[in-house]
């Protein structure tokens, strides 16, 4: 008997202890780049991939840092599968190659690949330094065109990007490419007007991305959708300068796929030369884009707040007789108000050959204060219908399907 109370006094202690470490995560380990061999004087590209290839074989989470401190690096990239989540938390201002030409062979400046439950962290900064690169650009007229991207993306799932600033990237500042389950949290990029082909977030191919409660300024579209994406959800960012939120363009490329599902919400537009936009080449191959809302959003002095553009070509690089074959559907616009720096504050310019379709426009009201008169609308082969305030009145007098 003496026996038995002993035995059941022993494993209710245990019991005890091992409810006490319920919930309870494990110290996790870190990494500090200082530690394999990283200066500030030098590249530390090497100390990163180093603490990275111990990181992503631990057993159990770990964290990178890269400390305060200004550290010149080349070119990383970083590609699992790890065994555990990792997190890299950047508290440093990390500076490329001012020359394009020292980051030579494909990729970017900072590659991450094939990751699962990966953190991006830190107040740290990533300084593309592109002034010399943007003086290089050839890309209207080059199809060869190789300029590196800050930051690229590929492959990553339920995975975080946080609290961390890209400047003066060469080319797009974030290029995400086969994510799923992605949040862009807290982000600023930060470029001047001149910088060409600067886009602040790229998304293709991707499905289940959120970009929320940031702040991007730069010299092309704020952020860029690509084609094969679905559920990007977009809240409370601030766009200016730059060219607004697009959806393109697209039609270029033959085989491109859908994309299904663009929220914009609470956002702000402030000097850009666009707002919300959407835009396919004309003479295209065929695609398709729906599921697109743009809810409560404020334009202070924007170029064109509301665009839907089908013959979208820069560069006169196409065959503007030809229609685009991009089908646009099940798009709604609603709760649109501020300032336009010209007349033209509601441009719905859809293809002749698939005319749009399911658009919703309401609640609008965008002012122009301009000598050649009051704002206005303009829309071919469109038949939308309305809800609330139209001021401009939208498609009047325009409309042609």
């Amino acid at each position: 008997m003496e026996l038995n109370i002993k035995i059941s006094s022993a494993f209710i202690l245990m019991l005890f202890l091992a409810r006490l470490g319920e919930g309870q995560s494990p110290a996790r380990a870190v990494f500090d780049v200082t530690k394999y061999g990283a200066t500030p004087n030098g590249d530390i590209s090497k100390a990163v991939m180093d603490a990275f290839k111990e990181a992503c074989a631990a057993t159990s989470p770990s964290t990178i840092v890269i400390p305060k401190g200004t550290f010149p690096m080349n070119k990383v990239k970083l590609q699992g599968p790890c065994k555990a989540p990792l997190e890299l938390q950047v508290q440093a201002t990390l500076q490329a190659p001012p020359d394009p030409k020292q980051l030579t062979g494909e990729g970017e400046w900072f590659t991450i690949n094939y990751l699962d439950h990966f953190t991006l962290s830190g107040t740290g900064i990533f300084d593309g330094q592109g002034k010399a690169a943007w003086a290089q650009n050839d890309c209207a007229k080059s199809k060869n065109c190789h300029l590196p991207n800050n930051l690229s993306f590929n492959f990553l799932t339920n995975s975080t990007i946080q609290d961390i600033t890209s400047k003066d990237s060469k080319m797009f500042h974030v290029n995400v490419n086969g994510c799923k389950n992605l949040t862009f949290m807290r982000v600023k990029i930060t470029a001047p007007p001149e910088s060409i082909n600067t886009d602040g977030i790229h998304v293709a191919r991707s499905s289940n991305v959120n970009i929320t409660d940031s702040v991007i300024g730069t010299g092309d579209d704020c952020i860029s959708v690509g084609d094969e994406l679905e559920q990007l959800y977009i809240t409370r960012v601030t766009c200016g300068p730059g060219h607004g939120i697009s959806v393109g363009s697209l039609g270029k490329t033959p085989g491109e796929k859908p994309v299904v599902g663009v929220y914009v919400k609470n956002c702000t537009f402030i000097n850009t030369d666009n707002g919300v936009r959407v835009k396919t080449w004309p003479a295209s191959h065929e695609g398709v884009v729906t599921d697109l809302h743009y809810e409560d959003i404020i334009v202070q002095n924007v170029s064109n707040p509301i665009v839907i553009d089908q013959v979208y070509c820069p560069y006169n690089q196409c065959n503007k007789d030809l229609p685009s074959q991009v089908k646009i559907s099940k798009v709604s616009i609603n709760n649109i108000r501020g300032t336009s720096r010209t007349q033209d504050a509601v441009l719905l310019l859809c293809s002749k050959g698939v005319p749009c379709e399911g658009v919703e426009v309401g609640d609008i009201d965008i002012s122009y204060n301009g000598k050649e008169g009051p704002a206005k609308s303009n829309c071919e082969n469109v038949k939308p219908t309305f809800v609330g305030k139209q001021n401009p009145p939208v498609c009047a007098g325009t409309l042609s399907a």
